[in-house]
């Protein structure tokens, strides 16, 4: 299983990006995919995600800035920022978290960086 992150990087306040994350080894149409992110000398916490069937949640200080589309036929899922402030800045994980039959399967991708700085 892996999950590569792509797209992080240096924006200005009320700039943009968009996060990608490729996965591979399982069953990418069937699994709940999400993004969390840890900023420097704070815990994990969860940003966005979107089930099998297309449905989404976000983190209320996010809410109106992201989306999180998903592409099945390339096995990517996105993470599409606007506005961008500075306590956006953090590491970026993606996750995923297949349908089947227990023990649950939870996995992680190695992160990207966000700087929001001018």
């Amino acid at each position: 299983v892996q999950l590569v992150e792509s797209g992080g990087g240096l924006v200005q306040p009320g700039g943009s990006l968009r996060l990608s994350c490729a996965a591979s080894g399982f069953t990418f149409s069937n699994s709940a995919m999400s993004w969390a992110r840890q900023a420097p000398g704070k815990g994990l916490e969860g940003v966005s995600g979107i089930y099998s069937d297309g449905s989404t949640y976000y983190l209320d200080s996010v809410k109106g800035r992201v989306t999180i589309p998903r592409d099945n036929a390339k096995n990517t899922v996105y993470l599409q920022m606007s506005s961008l402030k500075p306590e956006d800045t953090a590491v970026y994980f993606c996750n995923a978290k297949p349908f089947g039959p227990p023990p649950p399967r939870d996995y992680w991708g190695q992160g990207t960086q966000v700087t929001v700085s001018s």
